[in-house]
């Protein structure tokens, strides 16, 4: 379901990003003109150049601020004093339940991440990479100390992880059988199952 709001009182940023994102989520990002963005958020172009530079801003930022919010929340969790298997678990779960709640963002991302510029897509992946090696330094922590077994390295078991997180917009749905905790758990746990030593 797509953040935000579109109600006139919301700042500007905030109602071009859900204007954006509902209309990207509905009709694609090639499809979606910057006169329907304006139009949808109820202001003027000028109002989109002065916060956004271009579209292509808007497609990034759809993206980043999902980022930023799994990797302040990822932070926190490997920052804190909890035994590093529930560390992991922790951060395993949250990852799922954050994509699932943004879950237009990501899906908006993955089909147009290869029309953003050049530039914008290297911010991208070093901030994606950024967040998995935070994850992947969990994994082997928990490696090095014997609490998880050392015979899939870390690097696989984190693909692994995100694979999954990766293909919920294939499948999941907000009506569906299970909540995003429930299938966080499931996920969390099949992780955890596979590193027991």
């Amino acid at each position: 379901m797509a953040r935000g709001t579109d109600a006139e009182d919301a700042p500007v940023p905030q109602r071009l990003l859900a204007a954006a994102t509902r209309l990207f989520a509905d009709r694609g990002y090639d499809r979606t003109s910057v006169q329907e963005i304006v139009e949808a958020a109820g202001v003027t172009k000028g109002a989109l150049y002065h916060y956004f530079g271009s579209k292509d801003d808007l497609l990034h930022e759809v993206y980043a601020r999902m980022l930023r919010l799994q990797q302040e929340r990822l932070d926190a969790i490997a920052g804190s004093d909890a035994p590093v298997e529930e560390r992991l678990r922790a951060a395993a779960a949250d990852v799922v339940v954050t994509t699932i709640e943004n879950l237009d963002d990501a899906m908006i991302f993955f089909r147009s991440m290869h029309q953003l510029s050049p530039e914008k897509s290297r911010q991208v992946r070093a901030a994606r990479r950024q967040y998995h090696e935070r994850f992947r330094a969990l994994v082997e922590e928990g490696q090095r100390s014997g609490v998880f077994a050392t015979a899939t390295p870390a690097d696989l078991v984190v693909d692994y992880h995100f694979g999954s997180v990766h293909h919920l917009g294939t499948w999941y749905r907000a009506d569906g059988p299970m909540s995003p905790q429930e299938v966080a758990d499931h996920l969390a746990d099949l992780l955890l199952r596979a590193l027991r030593p």
